[in-house]
């Protein structure tokens, strides 16, 4: 339960109440309570935690509202355990007024106790009506998409995510009556892309279990998703982006599916989308899985991938920074993934500004990345990375508490470009490069 921020006024039962006799009095607080008395307080205000609570329900030592309140001989009231443990510390004052206590008896406050359960059951009856609702609302739509086609089915879609994506409850009630099955069986090599959408935009909300997997792994079904990836909205092809993902984390797609060209263009095409984080996200999660399958690396290479990663670096934030780079590495595992990063002009400077400056693993892969380029070529490419200010980095690589294997890839590194500068030019080069960064 969050912190209780009291509010300056009162409000109605939608909101905040801070004084208790008008409450009582505009018949807010009472009422309802004797079939409500079944219900339990504490279980109540657990499902409720998000709802706010009217202050004077609120103790003033922890801040949440009062289970079982009683009232000290100053006329504040608290929780009970939590005025039992300041007494316990040695403290007979009252914790608001600061008055010394001529009494430290505490008298339950059953009137109170009565209001705030009366208060909690009424909001708790009323969500629960609503999730009712919800849940029946759910039942009748899946039982229209049973009988209807075109726009209308469209339309029965869209209401059934936009409840799905809003309430558990919906997506419990969906699970228990087949409506995964239901619903997936509207994919296929027929379908139209609004339906298509609507249906992958619900069942991206499940958790997907071996049979759910087998089902949706048929070909038609994952080439609709990939077609969508490439031709739908950016939440379509985020959704399906992550929707494949799912898929492979439970079972490995066939080979053909994973290298498919269409796929791995519609993944770049979503990761260039600067505009949209979670796209970028979803995009470059999707290519780190399918990079390690047989002949997906070599096919990321020919569409022009590695430019496209390389001019990305420098707008990523951490998460998709380490992704990125975790994909670069192992395109340089390959004799045409190096070529691509050899050529790529930015690959070197940009390679170089990571090390050190996002986090250990970020520097590794990096260093991973230049080690293979300049291996390729060191009289060409090692000079490149000195001048763009590598061996100072090495320096801070190998000083730092960066691990064993690291700091001995970074002098190996670091020695390989020394070899193609006399030692007092490369020196120089080093200070030179400290001095301005």
């Amino acid at each position: 339960m969050p912190m209780y921020q009291p509010c300056s006024r009162r409000r109605d039962s939608g909101g905040l109440v801070l004084d208790l006799e008008a409450a009582v009095k505009d018949g807010i607080l009472g009422g309802g309570a004797t079939a409500g008395e079944k219900l339990d307080l504490k279980k109540m205000i657990e499902e409720l935690d998000s709802v706010e609570v009217p202050s004077v329900f609120i103790c003033p030592i922890s801040l949440e509202p009062m289970l079982d309140p009683v009232t000290l001989c100053t006329g504040q009231t608290y929780e009970r355990s939590n005025i039992l443990k300041w007494f316990s510390l040695g403290h007979f004052i009252c914790p608001t007024t600061m008055q010394d206590l001529w009494d430290d008896s505490v008298t339950p406050n059953k009137t109170l106790h009565h209001l705030i359960h009366s208060w909690f059951s009424q909001k708790y009856l009323a969500m629960k009506k609503r999730s009712g609702d919800v849940q029946g609302r759910a039942l009748e739509l899946l039982e229209t998409l049973k009988k209807v086609k075109g726009q209308a089915r469209v339309q029965a879609l869209q209401e059934l995510r936009q409840i799905v994506s809003a309430h558990d409850s919906a997506k419990k009630t969906l699970a228990e009556n087949n409506g995964f099955c239901l619903i997936s069986s509207l994919l296929g090599r027929f379908t139209t892309h609004a339906v298509g959408s609507e249906a992958i935009g619900i069942l991206v909300n499940f958790d997907l279990n071996s049979e759910s997997i087998t089902n949706l792994m048929q070909p038609a079904k994952v080439s609709l998703m990939v077609d969508m990836l490439n031709e739908g909205s950016i939440e379509t092809k985020i959704n399906c982006t992550k929707l494949i993902e799912m898929l492979m984390v439970g079972k490995d797609f066939e080979s053909e599916i994973v290298s498919s060209l269409s796929l791995l263009v519609g993944l770049l095409r979503l990761v260039k989308d600067k505009r949209h984080v979670n796209g970028v996200l979803a995009g470059l999660r999707l290519l780190k899985m399918v990079v390690s399958h047989e002949g997906v690396a070599n096919s990321i290479v020919s569409i022009g991938g590695v430019p496209q990663l390389v001019e990305l670096l420098p707008n990523l934030n951490a998460e998709c920074l380490e992704l990125a780079l975790y994909i670069l590495e192992a395109l340089s595992n390959l004799p045409e993934g190096r070529l691509a990063l050899k050529d790529c002009p930015k690959t070197i400077a940009n390679m170089v500004k990571l090390l050190m400056k996002v986090s250990e693993n970020c520097t590794q892969l990096a260093l991973s990345i230049l080690w293979a380029i300049c291996a390729l070529a060191p009289e060409e490419y090692a000079p490149i990375a000195v001048d763009a200010g590598v061996a100072a980095k090495l320096l801070l690589v190998i000083q730092s508490g960066c691990n064993a294997v690291l700091k001995q890839r970074a002098a190996e590194l670091l020695k390989l470009c020394s070899l193609h500068y006399t030692a007092t030019i490369f020196i120089s080069k080093c200070k030179l490069i400290r001095t301005l960064q």
